[in-house]
């Protein structure tokens, strides 16, 4: 049986649910994500999208799709932030901070040339993006 994780909303109205295992898992630097976790970093679990499924409070969730690459989810109770759809990646965000039970295993940062608060933890440091997801895959120092 695969696992499966649960989130929630800050107010718990909205729940999701991600089944097996994550694509990737890191932090990403950019500023669209700084802007929106309303933080120096935003860590992520890429998921495929058949993968997560909303449970409960569908009615409630609220996007924004500032991008063609993101098309970011909340509840419209209190704002909580859930997801990021990147359609052309093929891929969902699940910010991790939102699953309960679940272990975040950070492997990579991206587009850390755009970062504010450098992390020295020995991960892989991206300009930007892998190139099997359309960056330069070009490392930076930490």
């Amino acid at each position: 049986m695969s696992q499966k994780h649960t989130g929630k909303c800050f107010c718990g109205t909205v729940e999701i649910e991600v089944i097996g295992e994550p694509e990737g898992m890191g932090y990403c630097h950019c500023n669209s994500c700084r802007a929106w976790s309303a933080g120096p970093v935003n860590a992520f679990t890429l998921w495929k999208p058949e993968n997560v499924k909303v449970t409960k409070g569908n009615d409630k969730l609220g996007h924004f799709m500032k991008t063609e690459n993101s098309d970011r989810h909340f509840c419209t109770k209190c704002g909580g932030h859930l997801l990021t759809k990147h359609p052309g990646l093929g891929l969902t965000d699940v910010f991790a901070a939102t699953l309960s039970n679940f272990n975040f295993v950070p492997g990579v940062h991206v587009n850390y040339a755009e970062t504010v608060l450098p992390m020295k933890d020995g991960l892989p440091k991206l300009r930007d993006f892998p190139a099997e997801l359309g960056g330069s895959g070009i490392a930076v120092p930490e």
